[in-house]
């Protein structure tokens, strides 16, 4: 009810505000009026002018509302000046000027009209930007995505040539051809669904498939998995994981891969022989993942960019036993945990890289 009575009292301030003039008008210009009356009428009579006494009252309606219609135009200039601004700000905004801003000087309905004037402006300005980000983002997309399977399908293509043409010296060099097309159509794969679960990550209407269940299993069975992976690349695991059960609710295809794509960052960076250390704690508010490992230190400029998609460190970084991906991983990784409201963070000191994925407690979970 407040709130109505305070909004009718901004919308009638403009309107008091001009009354107020009319009032002063009406008030100056009787009071001139007047003024002049005794005047004309002292003069007549000093002059003895008869025809003048006789004429004068046909001019004192005219005379009045002349000095009217002067008096409330000197009184509204400001107001009619305030108009012209905003007429103007609008004509520059209109010709595509979205920088330009129209200069707020009053407190009422003017003032506020200006204000949002501005606001629309600014909102304008910032989804112009967002498309052409968005429209910068499909072409890095794009390019991205033609340089990244070019490379594999090129291999792939050669070797079904060597193939076809029976270009091959025996039955081993054969056997290495058809190897070789196999593992480049692997990676081929593999840089595909990394582009389908990213893009199906970023989709507005993604959702996750939440079930309570035992992270602490979770992360011991991908460590099952991933340690004959880590051994044949001359790196070990450390494991500092606890035994204690954690129980939260999470989306257990989508959690597997943000970890698993966290450990083969490590693995492929990892300074040779080498060790990869897994943590996992927990407080009343978190769980968090760490993956720490030493390799080569990055560049300011390098860390910043490092969960960008199709972003790629130096391929001389990584190991030369495990193929190359899309960039996308990390990427996948940051969008995983932040679906989960969670973060993923990277804390680089020297040649240190420890990767931290936090997930908030599932209150629901520990009841």
């Amino acid at each position: 009810m407040n709130e109505h009575i305070q909004k009718s009292k901004q919308k009638k301030s403009i309107q008091v505000n001009i009354l107020i003039r009319m009032v002063l008008s009406l008030i100056i210009s009787t009071a001139i009026n007047n003024i002049l009356i005794l005047l004309f009428l002292k003069i007549s009579s000093v002059m003895q002018w008869e025809w003048f006494r006789n004429f004068f009252p046909y001019l004192l309606t005219p005379l009045f509302m002349v000095m009217f219609i002067i008096t409330f135009l000197v009184l509204t200039r400001r107001i009619v000046r305030d108009l012209i601004t905003l007429e103007q700000g609008l004509q520059i905004i209109s010709e595509g000027n979205l920088h330009y801003r129209v200069p707020v000087v009053r407190q009422d309905e003017l003032g506020r009209v200006a204000l949002n004037i501005n606001r629309m402006t600014e909102r304008l300005e910032q989804q112009i930007v967002k498309e052409r980000e968005v429209e910068k983002s499909k072409m890095e997309m794009i390019t991205g995505i033609s340089h990244d399977l070019r490379t594999p399908l090129t291999s792939i293509i050669g070797y079904i040539e060597l193939l076809r043409t029976d270009s091959y010296q025996d039955k081993d060099e054969y056997t290495r051809f058809v190897q070789n097309t196999y593992n480049k159509a692997i990676h081929l794969k593999k840089l595909l669904d990394d582009l389908f679960e990213y893009t199906r990550l970023t989709s507005v209407d993604t959702r996750l498939n939440l079930r309570k269940i035992n992270l602490f299993q979770l992360l011991d069975q991908l460590l099952f998995e991933f340690e004959p992976i880590a051994q044949e690349n001359g790196v070990y695991i450390v494991k500092e994981i606890g035994d204690t059960p954690v129980f939260t609710s999470v989306d257990s295809d989508k959690m597997a891969r943000a970890i698993d794509n966290l450990l083969m960052n490590a693995l492929k960076y990892s300074l040779k022989p080498g060790a990869i250390y897994i943590r996992m704690k927990t407080t009343p508010e978190q769980i968090t993942i760490e993956v720490e490992n030493k390799g080569t230190p990055l560049t300011q400029d390098q860390k910043e960019k490092l969960f960008d998609r199709f972003y790629k460190v130096d391929h001389s970084r990584s190991s030369e036993g495990i193929q190359t991906g899309a960039g996308l991983g990390l990427s996948i990784a940051r969008n995983i945990a932040e679906l989960h409201q969670g973060t993923l963070t990277l804390n680089h000191t020297n040649n240190t890289f420890i990767f931290q994925l936090n997930l908030p407690v599932d209150r629901s979970s520990n009841q």
